[in-house]
């Protein structure tokens, strides 16, 4: 009789393609997996434990699922990711029910541990490991899109940051690995990468020759069948011409830039050890802008970071109404005790940085607002991705702006279209965040007329059955 194993991914893309190695361990070893974790006679959660809300809700994740070892099949409990990376022995003691710890890089262990006979702790470390194209892996969504992670790690010191920590020093991919695992997705039917590491702009300098990022999406792009090509995690200090030109003119590569910039007064950034100054950000800002045209960017703040004072965060909010950023996302800064900025003075005080963080999401509200109205009555190609989340009896796709799981998305009607189509698009309504649009023929009639109800699309089923959270 087959065994069953349930999955609960928690935190990052990068966190999700660890995931999904340990689903190809999983089913390579004969298991079946279900959504239903009372069915499961094995568990496995995937933990983050980057700031202090993804930990506890690690940690909750981990009591919820633990409750099934009374209540449901479950007969071996299995914690993995960063949490247990970050903290083995206590959670070896405060957790029993725990039956084995896997770090930020033992996916590959998962079999040690359903073979029967592993060791309760087996986190090793971060250092030793960095995917290959040969290991295993099942995608946890719908094979046309996909994540792909190109380098391990971490070598820079941002003060608030305690991934260098978790997952260790920068480990490159070879660019033939990562084109190898490309071209294996594209073949079994994904039209979009989403390439993401902890410092995307870094890949390359460890590796013999030092080849540029550039480089590697160039090679990319010659992989057949793909369509898309998105790039996450970019640093400003060191955004080259080279990959300026590459996001602006190849044709695959999305002109899409997603670039945390954390904050933009000088006093913070030395005090987040960012390596640049505030006119370096705005430099930035005016280059991607000028010289990549239709660019969507997204970005990345801090507030409520040790030493913020009013007049930083006014510099701040002056910086985002100057940029008139597409995305932005606005973290509260979690004081976390092996961080540089965790010894800081000067701490800011949990009902200001909730305060400053209402603020600034505040001010780019009606700046998302206008940028998605500006796109009504535009044709844009859409990636269709399936049945919406919010609305079951609506599809949804993307634009290439709108990337998957942190943006927004299109709601869609007119034609029955199904999952990892690319559909030309007549935006009709905006929101804040989403839009609404039309299917268009390729003639360039309305895929059907005002009013005319269609069947509602058959929801379509997920080929492997795993809850992810984000």
């Amino acid at each position: 009789m087959t065994r069953k194993i349930h999955f609960v991914s928690l935190g990052c893309p990068k966190n999700r393609v660890d995931t999904e190695v340990m689903l190809g361990v999983a089913t390579g070893n004969g298991f079946e997996l279900t959504a239903d974790p009372s069915e499961a006679e094995y568990i496995v959660v995937n933990t983050c434990g980057f700031i202090g809300p993804a930990k506890e809700e690690s940690i909750d994740t981990i009591l919820e699922m633990g409750r099934f070892k009374e209540s449901g099949r479950c007969e071996k409990l299995v914690v993995s990711g960063c949490l247990s990376q970050r903290y083995p022995e206590e959670l070896s003691k405060e957790m029993p029910e725990v039956d084995h710890f896997l770090g930020s890089s033992d996916m590959l262990k998962l079999r040690d541990v359903l073979e029967g006979g592993a060791e309760r702790m087996l986190v090793g470390n971060p250092a030793h490991y960095t995917l290959r194209a040969t290991d295993p892996r099942v995608l946890s969504q719908a094979r046309h899109s996909a994540y792909l992670k190109i380098a391990e790690g971490c070598n820079r010191t941002c003060s608030f940051c305690a991934i260098p920590a978790i997952r260790g020093k920068q480990r490159s991919r070879s660019l033939e690995d990562i084109v190898e695992e490309a071209t294996r997705l594209a073949d079994a039917g994904t039209l979009e990468l989403n390439i993401v590491s902890q410092d995307t702009i870094a890949w390359g300098r460890d590796l013999p020759g030092r080849p540029t990022l550039a480089s590697l999406i160039t090679a990319l792009g010659e992989v057949k069948g793909l369509r898309w090509l998105r790039v996450h995690y970019l640093y400003p200090e060191t955004l080259t011409d080279e990959l300026v030109e590459v996001i602006a003119t190849h044709p695959k590569v999305v002109r899409y830039v997603d670039m945390p910039l954390q904050h933009a007064s000088d006093a913070m950034l030395r005090r987040m050890k960012r390596g640049h100054g505030g006119a370096r950000l705005r430099k930035v800002v005016e280059t991607v802008r000028n010289r990549i045209p239709g660019v969507v960017f997204r970005t990345a703040f801090i507030v409520g970071h040790p030493g913020e004072t009013d007049a930083d965060f006014k510099e701040l909010c002056d910086f985002v109404q100057w940029a008139e950023f597409d995305r932005v996302g606005v973290f509260r800064y979690s004081d976390e005790e092996d961080t540089g900025s965790f010894t800081q003075d000067a701490k800011v005080t949990k009902k200001d940085s909730a305060a400053r963080h209402r603020k600034l999401m505040a001010l780019q509200r009606p700046i998302s607002r206008k940028r998605n109205r500006a796109l009504v009555g535009q044709h844009l190609e859409v990636l269709v991705d399936g049945a919406s989340s919010e609305h079951e009896f609506v599809l949804q796709g993307r634009h290439a702006g709108q990337a998957p799981d942190i943006d927004g998305v299109v709601y869609l009607s007119g034609a029955e279209v199904r999952p990892g189509e690319m559909v030309t698009v007549e935006v009709t309504q905006s929101a804040d965040y989403d839009l609404v649009g039309e299917v268009v023929l390729d003639d360039g009639a309305a895929a059907s007329p005002a009013g005319e109800k269609k069947p509602a699309p058959a929801k379509p089923k997920r080929k492997v059955a795993l809850r992810v959270t984000n």
